[in-house]
């Protein structure tokens, strides 16, 4: 079993700049596939980036960029820096982490930019 917490959420106006983190209970840096995804209001769930064991990230084209994902293996956290915010960035941002057969979601912190 695997924790995740995100925090850093908040509101801030279009192009300000927001830094998320999720805090894991256990490390999850060797996991198949740790990222940060989003759901707006009346959408799905979609993914925004993601990185590897090696460091190397990818990014949704929407914030392709824009957001930085990054590690801190020691502390057991991710982060997502997310700079030039745009009202359409406006979601509930969610950690998720696949290891082996087992994937796990974080509550969820809230971002909303206002224009």
């Amino acid at each position: 079993q695997v924790q995740l917490v995100e925090s850093g959420g908040g509101l801030v106006q279009t192009g300000g700049s927001l830094r998320l983190s999720c805090a894991a209970s256990k490390s999850i840096f060797g996991g198949d596939h740790v990222g940060w995804y989003r759901q707006a209001p009346e959408r799905q769930r979609e993914w925004v980036a993601s990185i590897v064991s090696d460091g190397s990230a990818n990014y949704a084209d929407s914030v392709e960029g824009r957001f930085t994902i990054s590690r801190d293996n020691a502390k057991n956290t991710l982060y997502l820096q997310m700079d030039s915010l745009k009202p359409e960035d406006t979601a509930v941002y969610y950690c998720r982490v696949i290891m082996g057969q087992f994937v796990y979601w974080g509550q969820g912190t809230q971002v909303t930019v206002s224009s």
